[in-house]
């Protein structure tokens, strides 16, 4: 998703003046809007529906970044040997 500078910044003034329709420019795009403070980016504001999305993305990729380092710390056993013992534990139901 490509962040429109001349759209989809907004200063605080503009926001505190025009809240509604910055919210709906924000369900309309599906783009965040940025909002500036003295020309610096201060807070974004982003569809609650987008804002899952990407923070399910993120918690992917912090699930991935442990496996990467499991698999680089040589703890990993082939996948053979673990379903035949999960075949064996009688606590996992058949």
């Amino acid at each position: 998703m490509a962040i429109s500078f001349q759209e989809d910044f907004r200063s605080l003034a503009e926001f505190e003046q025009h809240p509604r329709e910055i919210v709906k420019q924000v369900h309309r795009t599906g783009r965040p809007v940025v909002v500036t403070v003295k020309g610096k980016p201060d807070v974004i504001v982003l569809d609650a529906g987008a804002f899952e999305r990407r923070l399910k993305l993120v918690n992917l990729a912090c699930l991935l970044a442990e496996a990467e380092a499991d698999v680089h710390a040589g703890r990993t056993r082939p996948a053979d040997e673990f379903l035949s013992e999960l075949g064996r534990d009688e606590k996992v139901p058949r």
